[in-house]
């Protein structure tokens, strides 16, 4: 690989994280009219139609494709759009945004954990653990900060970890997908066709009342068309493609920036506070990320 191809991606799993950091505050400000859910079917709709426009269908499977392939664009559809996004929104509908951009920034544990049994190359290092220690311990203290000192469920915070958990499993899936040569726009918008199909069996468990009043208001529109242009048609591709060029763990590392964003976005813009617990508990969880995958240590990666 091209050092210029090898820094294209960096650049683009940059310019991802740093849109991503900013969807919570959107996400947050159309729970206010819509549901998680309602939330999680427009955003990916509008999505995958702004994707068919630019790359419209010829057919369900793509050239080339392998039937057995079917089943990679399914799992990347459930786990990183569906489940990942279901979870996501629902932890920020019981706690504040900051709080979910933090814990979701654990999934580069996860997708190195998978990685290391399902991807070739990937080992575990002693700093692997121990990272992971302290910021499970950041973690711990970020959810006392929101149960006791800002009388929030602490459920919130479980289910962003357990959204992180799985982006971890989308992160393999996309890099498996990626090693097979599939245009990444063209896969993209199958894994979000997967993403809607999975979403259609949980319908009937989730009240959809649609308030299209509220939804031509340019404040709800404004931000629906950032999540589904900006951070899923445009950023989903850009990423996908950067897992392509660097791997799933390399690419994952720049999750680490997402809760800087989302700490400084909703301060400004949502006026959320971090008490003194808050705020250890973050730099806790964004220390050990980073002494977990140590840059300076040489390591080959996928």
């Amino acid at each position: 690989m091209s050092s210029s191809q090898n820094i294209k991606g960096h650049i683009a799993a940059l310019f991802s994280v740093i849109f991503w950091g900013t969807t919570f505050i959107s996400t947050k400000v159309l729970l206010k009219a819509f549901t998680p859910f309602e939330i999680l079917i427009l955003r990916f709709l509008i999505g995958y139609i702004i994707l068919w426009c630019i790359k419209p269908a010829k057919g369900i499977r793509l050239p080339g494709q392998k039937r057995s392939d079917e089943w990679l664009f399914l799992g990347a559809g459930l786990s990183g759009v569906t489940l990942y996004f279901l979870m996501e929104n629902n932890a920020l509908s019981l706690t504040y945004a900051s709080n979910v951009g933090v814990i979701v920034s654990t999934a580069p544990f996860f997708t190195a954990l998978m990685a290391h049994f399902l991807l070739k190359n990937e080992r575990f290092r002693p700093s692997f653990f121990l990272g992971f220690l302290a910021a499970i311990a950041g973690i711990c203290l970020i959810s006392y900060n929101g149960s006791t000192a800002l009388s929030l469920n602490p459920m919130g915070d479980l289910l962003a970890l357990a959204a992180a958990f799985v982006w971890g499993i989308y992160s393999i899936f996309t890099k498996k997908i990626s090693d097979l040569g599939y245009n990444m726009m063209i896969a993209t918008r199958k894994i979000f066709l997967y993403g809607l199909i999975t979403m259609v069996p949980l319908i009937p468990f989730f009240h959809l009342s649609y308030n299209y009043k509220e939804l031509i208001k340019p404040a709800y529109l404004g931000n629906l068309l950032y999540l589904s242009f900006g951070a899923s048609a445009l950023c989903y591709v850009i990423w996908n493609w950067a897992t392509k060029v660097l791997g799933a763990v390399k690419t994952s590392l720049y999750i680490y920036i997402i809760p800087v964003i989302a700490i400084i976005t909703s301060a400004i813009f949502l006026h959320e506070k971090m008490t003194l617990i808050g705020g250890l508990g973050t730099l806790l969880t964004i220390a050990g990320l980073v002494i977990s995958e140590n840059p300076l240590a040489k390591r080959k990666i996928q």
